[in-house]
């Protein structure tokens, strides 16, 4: 049976193809917002992280009501490194709006979401997304989207794909160029039309799977997902399966449906529609919802293994618990454990170290965003430097490393640099060609470990006006070693304060991390050094006072501005024997090993004391 007034549909795309903008805009059109509320531009992304950064973290659920059919609308993540959000949440949907930039046209993203679109059975709606921009072509992008689904193994009835042309930011869709730009409503009208109504049976046992979930300090858990089956209201007794085989009966205390950016209390839940349910006492993603008397436990959802690692650890140093609220192993442990409810792609396991947690993900970036929000909630931490995951060919017997696709777009005046620093991280140009007036596309396959510290270089060596997008591709052979940083650092070599003297005569030394005033202690590192060897140097070194005047007694020290260290450039910037201290208002670099002594034996057992003092 099929619910006729319900349609459910995701939008997915590469990153920055507008896939919030357009939601924006289709609520509007709806009338979602009442005349004059003030509504904040991409209001779907609710957190201040993805406010910050411009881009979508989480799934979210929506929905509209159109000419009298309920359209539950799912917006999704566009990197790669939130691939398993775009995963777990396709199976609740019917159909996807594929949205793809009329400039940019098919990107790496747009593969492997479309990919998983058409493993899932799913029939896609193209949107030829941001028309109104200049020196775009329409025709080009969809000769480019057919040729994808093609080599994606489409069937006949994926390849009859209906197309319609918008732009977001303008609020108008039309469905052939030469119309008149009017508003939105052909979108909607158009999955109205081709989305299939949503499938279930209202009258069989309850069936539902956890897609998502939500934490409200009153109602605690939410379940989100799609009803597969039956119907339920508040008070109703239900069977939650959970991951590890146990079971929890619990009553049904509220059912919560979407519209716009609220939540509203249902009746009643029936199949075919997004709900949330509340009431049970713990709950993760991908858990069967289902009848006590007739129980259905569905398998698990499928996801992609995570590709980059790196370890956690309390941190250890001297300005420990100064600034955090939360340090010890125990609590990092919890907080790591509370993520995994949610985060489907992430893998934590303990490690012989006390106090070390091994963390697996998809991407720096999916790390990343983990460990700023760990930094905001109060939580310090220390972090080491990102790691592939290798696995052994079963056939052969050999290691294998994950290979990345790369797409690059820059200035044509900065692919010299360019090509010469990815051919020495190994990686292997596989297309090269004109982008726009003035512009290149380079296309890589690179090994993961060849990219991690390189986003920051590229972008210094495109001066900031380049584009790097990256996307899982296969495991190969591991291939040589790679020396992703040349130089060597500065090491603070004592705990005290820095001073414009002291720093006044390292910076012929190499770029400084720090200013004046700021307190460092012994085993940090306060910069880089212009040679590729590590310095010990005393940036607390202050002037000696004397009664003896002379003509350089007074002179004026001026400082050059440090660089600041973001959270990005410094997990990039750090090699094995280092260390990234965060905590919430600092981060800082240090050597993994603090004592300078301690550090020199282990290189001279290791032959290569490279170390100097200063």
């Amino acid at each position: 049976m099929a619910a006729p007034s319900i349609r459910n549909v995701a939008i997915i795309a590469h990153v920055d193809h507008g896939k919030t903008t357009l939601v924006d805009g289709l609520l509007k059109q709806a009338g979602t917002f009442r005349t004059g509320e003030v509504v904040a531009e991409r209001a779907m992304d609710s957190n201040d992280l993805e406010r910050e950064r411009g881009i979508t973290i989480l799934s979210k659920c929506t929905a509209v009501t159109w000419k009298g059919v309920r359209i539950n609308i799912v917006d999704t993540p566009g990197h790669a490194d939130f691939g398993g959000e775009v995963e777990r949440v396709l199976g609740m949907v019917d159909s996807v709006l594929l949205l793809v930039d009329a400039y940019e046209g098919a990107m790496p993203q747009t593969r492997f979401v479309t990919q998983k679109a058409f493993e899932m059975g799913l029939s896609p709606i193209v949107v030829v997304n941001k028309i109104d921009r200049p020196g775009v072509d329409p025709h080009d992008v969809m000769d480019q989207v057919f040729a994808l689904f093609d080599s994606l193994g489409a069937s006949d009835a994926q390849l009859d794909f209906p197309v319609i042309y918008a732009s977001g930011r303008q609020g108008y869709a039309i469905r052939e160029l030469g119309d008149e730009p009017k508003d939105l409503s052909p979108i909607l009208d158009l999955i109205i039309e081709k989305v299939p109504p949503a499938k279930g049976d209202p009258d069989a046992p309850l069936l539902m799977q956890v897609a998502t979930l939500d934490y409200d300090d009153y109602l605690g858990y939410m379940a989100i997902g799609r009803m597969r089956a039956g119907r339920s209201k508040v008070g109703d007794r239900v069977l939650l399966a959970h991951r590890d085989g146990s079971k929890e009966e619990f009553r049904v205390q509220k059912v919560l449906g979407f519209q716009g950016l609220k939540r509203f209390e249902l009746a009643e839940a029936v199949a075919g529609d997004i709900v949330a349910f509340t009431g049970m006492s713990n709950l993760n993603v991908g858990e069967t919802i289902t009848s006590i008397q007739n129980p259905t436990i569905l398998p698990l959802l499928k996801i992609d293994a995570p590709t980059i690692t790196m370890n956690f650890r309390v941190n250890d140093g001297p300005f420990a618990g100064k600034e955090g609220k939360y340090v010890t192993s125990r609590n990092i442990s919890e907080r790591l454990q509370r993520e995994l409810k949610s985060n489907v792609a992430l893998r934590v396991e303990d490690t012989a170290d006390a106090g070390v947690f091994r963390v697996s993900g998809r991407g720096e970036l999916h790390l990343t965003v983990l460990i700023e929000t760990m930094r905001r909630e109060g939580y310090e931490v220390c972090v080491s430097q990102p790691q592939v995951i290798l696995k052994t060919d079963e056939a052969t017997g050999k290691v294998q490393e994950p290979y990345e696709d790369a797409v690059i777009d820059l200035d044509e005046n900065y692919v010299g640099p360019v090509v010469a620093e990815l051919n020495r991280r190994l990686g292997q140009m596989r297309e090269m060609r004109p982008s726009a007036p003035g512009r290149t596309r380079l296309e890589y396959r690179i090994p993961a470990r060849g990219l991690i510290g390189y986003r920051s270089q590229f972008m210094t060596d495109t001066r900031g006006t380049g584009v790097l997008y990256t996307q899982f591709a296969e495991y190969g052979p591991q291939g040589p070693d790679i020396r992703t940083r040349q130089n060597g650092v500065l090491i603070s070599s004592e705990a005290g304060t820095s001073n414009a003297y002291g720093l006044f005569y390292l910076q012929e030394r190499g770029q400084l991390f720090i200013g004046p005033n700021i307190a460092n202690y012994s085993g940090m590192i306060v910069g880089i050094h212009q040679r590729d060897n590590d310095l010990v140097v005393n940036p607390n070194k202050a002037k000696k006072l004397t009664n003896i005047r002379t003509t350089a007694a007074d002179e004026k020290l001026i400082l050059a501005p440090p660089r600041q260290l973001t959270l990005e450039y410094a997990l990039e910037f750090i090699n094995d024997d280092e260390l990234v201290e965060v905590t919430p208002q600092t981060i800082r670099l240090r050597k993994l090993i603090l004592d300078h002594n301690e550090r020199r034996r282990l290189e001279k057992e290791r032959g290569k004391a490279s170390e100097i003092d200063d």
